[in-house]
């Protein structure tokens, strides 16, 4: 019997250079001030994040009626366009 017929929980592939993001949604946003600066600490502080060291992607769900500006690792596109459509800047962090 081959190898991989024996072992089959082996199958497939593993990407050991894959980056896990901490997502955040333009909903867990939308109770915080007009005009606020949205940054690492301020989501850590919030408990939206659990800690700053791994990246954080902010993506679209729900909906943003307050302007803010917000820094992240990166953004979805409707992200994005939530947040410049609330009057709103959008920051990458490198």
């Amino acid at each position: 019997m081959p190898l991989i017929k024996r072992l089959p929980m082996m199958r497939g592939f593993t990407n050991i250079f894959r980056t896990e993001y901490q997502v955040v949604n333009v909903s867990s946003l939308a109770g915080l001030p007009k005009d606020a600066e949205v940054t690492l600490q301020r989501l850590e502080e919030l408990g939206v994040i659990r800690n700053q060291k791994k990246p954080v992607k902010v993506l679209g769900g729900g909906e943003l009626e307050v302007s803010l500006a917000v820094e992240a690792h990166k953004f979805s596109r409707s992200a994005r366009e939530k947040i410049e459509g609330a009057g709103g800047s959008v920051r990458e962090i490198g």
